[in-house]
């Protein structure tokens, strides 16, 4: 029967043990955002390839609610400008995992064995939540919300949309939407690190709850229904964090293995 509990401790003695200059560690974190960079660069040049047809998926929700469904482009350049905006954020998009991939081969050499076993199913968790909170914000709340903006649109006034302006609008509810699906990963990792107890989250439930729509206010249209449609995912999120943050080993008041100063000295 294989000794796990020793293999641990040989891995974490390892770990102990491993110093390496810091000139090193600087030499291997510049290779791996060269290779961020290279992969965000390659597919960038495909994706360009079909700026124009994603800008046209992007501006749907809009474009269904606009008169003659068209924007329209008020700088000069912004035909050009906007969907080599847009390339750009998608193969960055597109290549998140990659670079998440390559930050955590850079920290996992020093990490202890319990340490890994609960980063790696955090790293990817915290990848497809970015990715469910974009796809949010596309299917549910872009249409719910263009489609309230344009109801309310005053009579006699045509509402027209800069392409370039619709651009940045939609990329900062995209980012909004992405980190507000993290909190579930926040909440573990609070936890997790001593800061706070699910106890103590759950204590501070209603300041958390006025937080979220003031958050909703600041990062959505002046609205209610969009301030509504970021604050109660959050909240609901928020609980998820809880829920899950109690299954964690640390409250079975289980030892974590110290930090030597080895460890410290070799980052």
């Amino acid at each position: 029967m294989v000794d796990r509990k020793g293999q641990d401790n040989d891995h974490d003695a390892a770990v102990d043990s491993n110093e390496q200059p810091f000139l090193d560690h600087l030499i291997e974190l510049r290779a791996r955002i060269l290779r961020s960079v290279l992969v965000v660069v390659v597919l960038f040049f495909p994706i360009y390839y079909f700026a124009n047809d994603l800008y046209a998926f992007i501006a749907t929700p809009l474009r269904e609610q606009l008169p003659g469904g068209s924007l329209i482009a008020t700088g000069v350049a912004s035909p050009f400008l906007t969907p080599f905006k847009l390339a750009f954020y998608v193969a960055l998009f597109l290549g998140i995992p990659f670079v998440l991939h390559q930050i955590w081969s850079f920290i996992a050499p020093g990490l202890y064995k319990h340490e890994k076993r609960f980063a790696a199913p955090l790293l990817i968790s915290s990848i497809v939540l970015f990715y469910l909170g974009v796809s949010f914000a596309y299917f549910v709340v872009f249409p719910l919300m263009f489609g309230f903006l344009a109801s309310i649109t005053p009579a006699g006034v045509a509402m027209m949309t800069d392409i370039g302006q619709y651009l940045d609008f939609v990329m900062a509810l995209f980012l909004a939407f992405g980190f507000a699906f993290e909190i579930p990963i926040a909440t573990v990792l609070v936890v997790w690190t001593g800061i706070a107890t699910p106890q103590s989250l759950v204590d501070k439930r209603p300041y958390v709850v006025v937080g979220c729509f003031v958050i909703g206010m600041i990062l959505t249209p002046p609205d209610v229904l969009s301030q509504i449609l970021l604050a109660v995912p959050m909240w609901l999120l928020y609980e998820v964090g809880i829920v899950f943050s109690r299954l964690l080993p640390m409250h079975s008041n289980e030892p974590v293995a110290p930090v030597s100063n080895n460890k410290e000295a070799g980052l």
